[in-house]
């Protein structure tokens, strides 16, 4: 059983546990305390790369990552550091996330919001937008097209944008073929084992119809490599591990960007 299948059966069993004790009509009648809309996409949309800052617990592949952060600590390192968004890692088993780290994250700062998790079902945008989530990552690789398009068409209904995510050329077809999202993301990691190689998001990008917006996730920890990725028309950057293990993350979002999203904000 590959890794992102372990994944995805915890989550439908966490996923079903929520829904025994609080039913989707229940769930759905939350809607209306909503907060105000913080645009992601027009966030990524701006003059150069822009990071999308993650705070996730642990991961599969790392362990725990910084024991005894908090969600206040680190999104308010990555507003000072020049972050365009933040990506909250919510997954509970394998991530040690929850809703309630969102529900911090949105407290805490002003910059718009990725829900990242392994979304499945419509419980979870439901979710999602009651937590104060502005977008949603819907990942091709854990989902048929049919399914991955019903989630999309919920989550624009919800008023989030979302974040599609593929790692080979045909998730990226199946993809476009199903929703034609504005906004892609390129997971360098293969999530069926987590190996990382950061040659995909060059590989996939030829193939991205012009006017997406493209986002390159996973294993990245040089300068060298977000200019690169600038140079070759990459627009954002989702990077998580490497500043939540800095001693610093401020400071290490300012290296890396060599203070560029800072200036431009």
């Amino acid at each position: 059983m590959t890794i992102l299948r372990q994944i995805i059966d915890s989550t439908e069993k966490e996923l079903a546990e929520r829904r025994e004790r609080v039913p989707l009509a229940d769930l759905e009648a939350q809607l209306h305390g909503r907060g105000p809309d913080r645009p992601f996409a027009e966030a990524l949309a701006r003059h150069g790369l822009s990071v999308i800052a993650e705070f996730k617990r642990r991961s599969p592949s790392a362990g725990e990552i910084r024991p005894g952060a908090t969600v206040d600590e680190i999104v308010g390192a990555y507003e000072r550091g020049g972050a365009a968004a933040l990506s909250i890692l919510t997954e509970e088993e394998n991530f040690g996330g929850s809703l309630d780290d969102l529900v911090a994250a949105r407290a805490a700062s002003d910059l718009p919001i990725l829900r990242k998790d392994f979304i499945i079902d419509h419980y979870q945008i439901v979710e999602s937008a009651i937590a104060g989530a502005d977008a949603i990552l819907l990942i091709a690789a854990a989902l048929e097209p049919s399914d991955l398009a019903a989630l999309y068409s919920d989550a624009v209904g919800l008023d989030l944008d979302v974040l599609v995510e593929v790692h080979d050329e045909r998730e990226l077809a199946a993809v476009l073929d199903a929703v034609d999202p504005d906004l892609i993301g390129i997971n360098n990691r293969d999530l069926r084992d987590f190996s990382v190689d950061v040659e995909r998001t060059h590989a996939l990008l030829s193939d991205i119809p012009a006017g997406k917006t493209v986002v390159s996730e996973s294993g990245l920890r040089e300068r060298e490599q977000l200019a690169e990725l600038e140079r070759v028309g990459v627009d954002a950057v989702l990077i998580g591990e490497t500043l939540l293990a800095s001693a610093d993350p401020t400071a290490a979002l300012e290296q890396l960007t060599g203070g560029h999203d800072a200036d431009n904000r």
